[in-house]
């Protein structure tokens, strides 16, 4: 089991910001900057485009409202979408509010926010859904 599927599950606790019975969105606790989000499935699939199509489709459709929300509540020109996945065999999502493309250099210095600047974040993004 991922550390993705024990996010899901509840065993691991994450800042929770979307779910339906196909997805799982939650802060990146190393993020990038404020507002960084990781969109999940809750099936395990390791690649991006090892999943269905129809998954596939249903994941950015899931993504639109919540990268919406973002882009209201944090301070950005847009929200960047970055598929990577090396360093969790779980395919995932990051959603990342960008001013600049090297906003989503992942070899920069990660953020580290404290507990309650965590649920400020959430807090917001969650009213902006």
């Amino acid at each position: 089991m991922t550390i993705f599927s024990k996010i899901i599950k509840g065993d691991i606790p994450s800042y929770r910001i979307a779910e339906n019975e196909l997805f799982y969105a939650f802060l990146d606790i190393f993020p990038l900057v404020k507002g960084h989000t990781l969109i999940v499935p809750k099936v395990e699939i390791d690649k991006f485009f090892d999943l269905e199509d129809d998954l596939l489709r249903e994941w950015l459709v899931f993504a639109k409202p919540i990268a919406q929300a973002i882009e209201r509540v944090i301070p950005c020109n847009r929200v960047g979408i970055s598929v990577v996945g090396l360093e969790v065999p779980h395919a995932h999502m990051h959603l990342v509010p960008v001013n600049s493309a090297d906003d989503l250099n992942f070899t920069r210095p990660k953020l580290k926010l404290s507990p309650e600047e965590f649920r400020e974040v959430q807090e917001s993004i969650v009213a902006g859904l």
